[in-house]
């Protein structure tokens, strides 16, 4: 069927580009001119286009990447108002392009750009679904992780390997190249939580995906910090949550929670301290205890639920009190329907878990609302 318009064909027209390199962002401004230029140098003779998919970058990454793009018509610049989270930035990505093959790699310049031509050899002649740019197989060079950073991707890498039956050597690499009515196929199977893509992409195709791993020098950060650095140890549990639940239950509604655990144990021992071993009575111990746990629970939160969207200076002193607030507000209403269930259902443990789950709901709701909501 030919969809031509007449305004189309008064204009030449030019096909999609053959390949797609998809660089999900957040505040890395100053590198975005830097790998802009290496991919250029690196793809010449290709048709190429780059789509960078930013987080609503308070540094201003979205404007440079426009300002490089209104001098180039292959660079664009997907600005995502609301949404966080690097899977679902290089599925939105993948999923913008109409190019054939379509490639993930990071922009703080850690990955070695020279390789996409490799990579997209090996799957025009079709040899590949999948090319994976590894860190740990047989020439690799991971120079460019911490000691802790590297330890932290081997115990996952080991981890995952045993227990998911993946067979790369770097199922956690953040650079690959994929055909795009691959990723096309799978997108509706594939979690928008969590770091690290090509793992859910690999879990997915169970096996199926003919699968070429390329040596690749991970190097240093030129500009910016990681984003990354401990929590990639979370990124398993991560994965495994969204699968069995598919994505119904929110990985960050299950660290507010557990969170939430450590808080009780914190307000039992200031209740201890303040009731027990001084003359405070024990209502005041109480109020005193329950808003030392709800400060606790901010503060662990904020540096480990909300890592990506931390709060600091004014706006973390502003965030602890509207915490307060909220968390007071789950304190009634955990009350509330607890008598409301007792009074239906004469059941202790049903009742006060009842209030307790209502609570959790109305806390973690109100607060990535109004704390932590997208800036």
């Amino acid at each position: 069927m030919d969809v031509r318009t007449p305004a189309m064909t008064t204009q030449a027209i030019v096909a999609a580009p053959e390949v797609a390199i998809v660089l999900p962002t957040f505040n890395e401004r100053d590198n975005i001119p830097v790998v802009y230029d290496r991919i250029e140098h690196a793809l010449a003779g290709i048709d190429w286009e780059i789509i960078f998919v930013d987080d609503d970058s308070p540094d201003g990454t979205a404007a440079v990447a426009n300002e490089i793009g209104r001098h180039d018509r292959r660079v664009r610049c997907i600005r995502r108002i609301g949404r966080r989270g690097l899977a679902g930035a290089c599925i939105e990505g993948m999923l913008a392009t109409q190019a054939r093959y379509v490639a993930v790699m990071d922009a703080d310049l850690q990955h070695d750009e020279t390789q996409l031509s490799a990579m997209l050899t090996k799957l025009r002649t079709d040899a590949a679904d999948l090319v994976v740019a590894s860190r740990y197989c047989d020439g690799a060079s991971p120079i460019g992780l911490s000691a802790r950073r590297a330890a932290a991707s081997r115990w996952s890498v080991a981890l995952i390997r045993r227990l998911l039956k993946v067979d790369l050597t770097d199922p956690m690499s953040g650079f690959f190249m994929i055909r795009r009515e691959l990723v096309a196929q799978m997108a509706p199977s594939l979690s928008t939580q969590g770091f690290k893509i090509l793992l859910d992409i690999a879990v997915t195709g169970h096996g199926r995906l003919r699968t070429v791993e390329l040596p690749c020098d991970f190097g240093p950060r030129l500009h910016g910090v990681s984003k990354l650095d401990s929590r990639v140890v979370l990124d398993f549990g991560q994965l495994l949550l969204s699968k069995f639940t598919r994505d119904a239950i929110s990985f960050r509604f299950v660290l507010f929670c557990l969170v939430g655990l450590s808080g009780v144990g914190i307000h039992m021992t200031a209740l201890t301290a303040l009731h027990v071993f001084s003359t405070s009575s024990f209502d005041t111990a109480q109020i005193a205890a329950t808003i030392i746990a709800i400060a606790w629970n901010f503060v662990f939160n904020n540096s480990v639920t909300y890592r990506d969207q931390r709060l600091t200076g004014w706006p973390f002193v502003y965030g602890l009190l509207e915490f307060e607030l909220i968390c007071a507000v789950g304190v009634l209403s955990n009350v509330g329907i607890a008598d409301l269930i007792y009074g239906s259902e004469g059941v202790w443990w049903v009742a006060g878990l009842g209030g307790a789950v209502m609570g959790a709901v109305w806390n973690y709701a109100m607060s990535a609302a109004f704390v932590w909501r997208a800036r």
